[in-house]
């Protein structure tokens, strides 16, 4: 039974980062280095993530500016 459970949970993750994978590359702009990301090592992952934090902080830093509809 746990292994039931364990094959679908990963069919679904899998299923997950292809549809994740479509939308990065159909993106302008979005960084296709991002696709197949699951695949990076620990270290790498890190440094991705790492460069997320620099991104938010950095927004987060910015004056916030009202958009309208």
């Amino acid at each position: 039974m746990v292994f039931l459970i364990q094959n679908t949970q990963n069919r679904d993750a899998k299923a997950v980062h292809l549809k994740l994978d479509e939308l990065i590359y159909g993106v302008h702009g979005a960084r296709n280095s991002l696709i197949d990301l699951e695949n990076l090592s620990d270290q790498e992952l890190e440094v991705l993530q790492q460069q997320f934090e620099r991104l938010r902080k950095r927004r987060d830093a910015q004056p916030q500016t009202r958009q309208t509809p």
